[in-house]
């Protein structure tokens, strides 16, 4: 199917370790490291089941097709970890899908402004963060003084 083609995405919260969440934060982990030629590409504190304060998958049309999580960085500002969408459904709408409904969990939260990573080895990624009001900030906590860290923030 083309992104055309699909019909309805859904986006459900669940645990961090749900075998769906699983299947797709392992397969994120697995294409960064094929981006960067190692598996301890990550700067930082790895995303896990206890310190993300939610997750969510994206279902198209009842297949697993994306993800992102939270994780708190202070009261009131919350880091998306996680995010990520399969090669097959990029340009579905899972993305903005995840990211509306991690916004929408950021403010339930309490926080007022998102704060995020991506690599520099991933510019459609970069773009998409700024199509969708980011914008590009100084690199902040774990991700500071690393040049394959690209920073991003959003004020909600």
């Amino acid at each position: 199917m083309t992104p055309a083609e699909w019909t309805e995405i859904t986006v459900r919260r669940l645990p961090f370790e749900h075998a769906d969440s699983t299947l797709l934060h392992s397969a994120q982990r697995a294409e960064i490291a094929s981006v960067y030629g190692r598996d301890d590409s990550e700067p930082g504190e790895p995303a896990t089941a206890e310190n993300v304060s939610a997750f969510v998958v994206a279902y198209t049309d009842g297949m697993p097709s994306g993800c992102g999580g939270l994780r708190a960085v202070s009261d009131t500002v919350t880091e998306i970890k996680r995010m990520y969408v399969t090669p097959a459904h990029r340009g579905s709408g899972a993305s903005r899908a995840i990211l509306v409904e991690l916004e929408t969990i950021a403010r339930e939260q309490g926080a007022t402004r998102l704060v995020l990573e991506t690599g520099d080895r991933l510019p459609a990624a970069m773009r998409f963060y700024e199509r969708e009001g980011f914008t590009r900030i100084e690199n902040f906590g774990p991700y500071a003084g690393v040049d394959a860290s690209v920073c991003f923030g959003k004020t909600l």
